[in-house]
């Protein structure tokens, strides 16, 4: 902000130097061009230019006297001065010290402390103190006479050139210097390793998750057994958080591998019109062909092309045929009736006939649907003692065919009946 009187001297000087505005400005030190120009048209219409404008404070006397009261009777302090009454700035509050009293002004002008001097051995023995933990930074700077900043300076200074630690041998000091300095290189060695242990963990947590929700493997992720595709896939996918030597390094892959797999991502699919051409035969036909089927289509509409690829575009376009998974038959229902002993034991040898029998109920599938076969086997010689056949695995299919076999046996002959302990004979037995 420029006074009335300069700019009244920089239009006559413009006015004198022939209207060369980059003259006067050159010559004067103010103002800019257009300024000048400003105040040249202004003089111009009205032969004269505007005052400075009076400066109002926006705070009264009353409350410039409340806060310089304030200030000397809650111990002095302008900063919590201002934060008691939430006004002036600092500066402010300052420069009314000085107008309300002139005194206190001259008072807080000489309580700065004179400049000391410190040797080297003072400064050591301050730094060494701090080190001791006895004193704080601020007491030994009250008996050093020297600022807690200046402690400060002195202590990053030593100990990072070194100097402290020749006051490790002098015997009035009760901790050597030279070994906490060694137990903390030690220490910082050991974070250090510490951190590089707890990234080096997250780095294959992070791999782990992500190859799972990308790769979605039933079994579990084993990173040595994903393809070099799979492994690209993953590698892209933790780039922007990884480094790519870091990636390949745990997944084994080199970077010529990873490269090639990039480039056939980006190259077109030489498959796009068979997949469609898949798909579309598929859902034709009930989605119920197969690769074998679906090949023998392409075939008749001139497709040349493997059954490895039309399994390949078939499992990577997930087409898979649904069929209901047909449930073995079981003869098991529960501990229904008290366990038999197992007295065979799995010895199936017998010395003469009808001493040994093994019996169980087979299920097979036929076209006109379900049969069930109930037969007794001799372990002597292996023959069919007698059978029975339904269509309904009751317990009527069993005791028809365990009356068939007794039927066969002389009153001397009492042999012993082996089962799967199912539910047909477990009664009959017990």
């Amino acid at each position: 902000m420029y006074s009335f009187s300069d700019r009244i001297r920089a239009i006559k000087f413009y006015i004198n130097c022939g209207y060369n505005a980059a003259y006067t400005v050159r010559k004067l030190g103010y103002p800019d061009a257009s300024s000048l120009k400003h105040w040249y048209k202004e003089y111009c219409n009205t032969k004269e230019l505007h005052a400075e404008k009076i400066k109002y404070s926006k705070y009264t006397d009353v409350e410039k006297r409340y806060a310089v009261d304030y200030y000397l009777e809650h111990g002095k302090n302008v900063l919590k001065t201002v934060k008691d009454l939430d006004y002036p700035s600092r500066p402010l509050l300052v420069s009314w010290i000085k107008e309300l009293d002139p005194d206190e002004a001259d008072r807080r002008c000489k309580k700065s402390k004179p400049y000391v001097r410190c040797s080297q051995q003072e400064r050591e023995k301050a730094v060494f103190e701090s080190c001791q933990g006895n004193l704080s930074v601020r007491e030994i700077a009250d008996i050093y006479n020297v600022t807690p900043s200046a402690v400060s300076v002195w202590r990053k200074k030593l100990l990072r050139d070194g100097s402290i630690l020749k006051m490790a041998n002098d015997p009035t000091n009760n901790k050597d210097i030279s070994e906490l300095f060694h137990d903390k290189a030690e220490m910082e060695n050991k974070i250090k390793q510490l951190q590089k242990d707890v990234y080096r963990l997250q780095f294959e947590k992070d791999v782990l998750e992500k190859a799972s929700e990308i790769i979605k493997k039933e079994e579990g992720i084993s990173l040595s057994d994903l393809s070099n595709r799979e492994k690209a896939i993953l590698i892209d996918a933790l780039r922007n958080k990884y480094k790519l030597i870091q990636l390949l390094a745990l997944l084994e892959l080199s970077k010529s591998s990873y490269f090639y797999q990039r480039n056939a991502f980006e190259s077109p699919d030489k498959y796009l019109k068979l997949r469609i051409i898949i798909q579309d035969v598929f859902t034709q036909n009930q989605k119920c062909y197969g690769y074998r089927r679906i090949h023998c289509e392409l075939k008749k509409c001139d497709i040349v092309v493997s059954e490895k690829v039309v399994r390949q575009i078939m499992r990577e376009e997930n087409i898979v045929v649904q069929h209901v998974k047909r449930r073995k038959y079981s003869s098991y229902k529960g501990e229904i009736t008290p366990e038999v002993d197992n007295v065979i034991n799995r010895d199936f040898h017998a010395d003469k006939p009808n001493e040994k029998w093994l019996t169980d109920i087979t299920e097979f599938q036929i076209p006109a649907g379900k049969v069930y076969l109930s037969p007794i086997i001799d372990c002597f010689d292996g023959m069919v003692v007698a059978w029975t056949i339904g269509t309904s695995p009751n317990a009527n299919l069993a005791n028809t065919m365990l009356d068939k076999a007794v039927h066969t046996l002389q009153k001397e002959e009492h042999p012993i009946i082996h089962s799967d302990r199912g539910c047909h004979v477990r009664q009959e037995v017990a």
